[in-house]
């Protein structure tokens, strides 16, 4: 081998090696990038879990909501219908 094509390899492998850095620096800002963007991710169904939590309390609460009031107008129609007639009683009497 002459000092030509030793120049030449050498050349060469500071080239691959060169190169082979700078794709192992890319990989590491992609896989940063991953990261990030994972725990972005991550973050936002938290997020959403909480929401949803929320939701569902809301709704829950609505539902009680709508039982008392359910019976409460079992309780309260009744009466008022018993009142109307009492009074159209009273008036027509």
């Amino acid at each position: 081998m002459t000092d030509q094509e030793a120049q030449q390899l050498s050349s060469l492998l500071k080239d691959i090696r060169d190169n082979q850095k700078l794709q192992l620096d890319r990989q590491a800002e992609a896989l940063a990038l991953q990261r990030e963007h994972y725990a972005l991710i991550q973050r936002q169904t938290e997020r959403h879990e909480r929401i949803q939590d929320r939701a569902e309390t809301i709704q829950a609460k609505g539902a009680q909501l709508m039982s008392v009031a359910r019976k409460t107008l079992f309780v309260l129609l009744p009466i008022v219908i018993l009142l109307i007639v009492y009074v159209s009683w009273l008036i027509l009497r």
